[in-house]
């Protein structure tokens, strides 16, 4: 494996190291209705029940506990409309430090009450990239704080490769491993973990055909990025990151793409039959699995759940929309 990467498999340990106690071990859940359907064993790795819903408490802690004591007087800043937001705004409120939110105005209002729940007032601004960027810069040159990106920063990375160690310590012999993929940070981890402790380990990304950017990526072996931001899965709508394209490209082994149909089937499924509540972007690795099941069939699979902050509009309408 080429060692010129953001992290490897001892940062990731050292990872698990210095967030042990301030994340949850997440459980390890089968179900035997979806195995039937399947023709396979399925293990979901439930970060849904992580703190904040989702796996991003790992990253988020991992950076901030990274600080010098220097660094940390300054405090955190980050830009976000999900849940690296809530999850940066946590780990700062555990260290004891100042976390400045951006977010856009439109943001949903659960997910700004989720950072306001942990202490933080967020500073608003417009939705579009460059006036997220500005306003986190601005609060940078005003209070000297350190910026933790959501995905495109080693720390993080290495914090989200905590979930496949603990994946793979608790299920021995997984032939594949399914992840989503947004702005690469849980897929980057999880392939350096995978791959470093068995090289026959299969790892797949997946994400929607209407946000099919990583996969663009992987096949002209330059970062792309979104034509549409549409997609039910809300939280995989990012492209690519400078220190996550490189391990993706270079270890992922497929791409797998799912039709926003399938992720809403797979959203009910996991409800329902796995009694896993998952956001959309959390089940579109089943959507995967169910979609390539040929591919799968016979095989243990691990599906990382990344998380469950399931709106209940959307379940509502998901419902509606459903055939049972």
């Amino acid at each position: 494996m080429p060692r010129d990467f953001a992290i490897n498999l001892t940062t990731i340990r050292e990872a698990a190291n210095r967030i042990d106690g301030q994340v949850i071990r997440t459980p390890v859940v089968q179900s035997v209705i979806l195995d039937k359907a399947l023709g396979a064993q399925v293990f979901f790795k439930c970060e849904n029940q992580q703190h904040v819903g989702a796996f991003k408490s790992r990253g988020a802690c991992n950076a901030v506990f990274s600080l010098t004591e220097n660094e940390a007087a300054a405090g955190v800043v980050a830009h976000s409309s999900g849940n690296h937001a809530a999850a940066l705004a946590r780990a700062a409120q555990l260290r004891g430090i100042a976390a400045h939110i951006v977010m856009p105005h439109d943001s949903a209002i659960v997910k700004i009450n989720a950072v306001r729940g942990y202490g933080v007032e967020p500073t608003f601004c417009e939705p579009d990239s460059d006036s997220r960027q500005a306003a986190a810069d601005k609060v940078i040159a005003a209070t000297g704080a350190t910026f933790i990106h959501p995905f495109n920063d080693d720390r993080v990375i290495a914090g989200q490769g905590t979930s496949a160690l603990e994946l793979l310590d608790e299920v021995s012999d997984l032939d594949a491993i399914i992840v989503p993929v947004g702005g690469g940070g849980l897929l980057s981890g999880t392939l350096i973990a995978a791959k470093s402790l068995n090289p026959n380990t299969k790892v797949y990304a997946t994400e929607p055909e209407w946000a099919d950017d990583a996969f663009r990526s992987v096949q002209s072996g330059t970062i792309e990025l979104p034509v549409r931001h549409d997609s039910i899965a809300d939280g995989l709508r990012t492209c690519l990151g400078t220190l996550t394209f490189p391990i993706v490209r270079e270890l992922v082994d497929d791409v797998l793409l799912v039709s926003e149909e399938e992720i809403g089937a797979a959203t009910l499924a996991m409800m329902f039959q796995a009694k896993v509540v998952a956001e959309p972007s959390g089940a579109v690795p089943l959507a995967a699995a169910i979609r390539n099941k040929d591919r799968f069939a016979g095989q243990r699979i691990g599906i990382v759940v990344s998380g469950g902050n399931l709106d209940p509009s959307t379940l509502q309408r998901l419902i509606a929309n459903s055939d049972t």
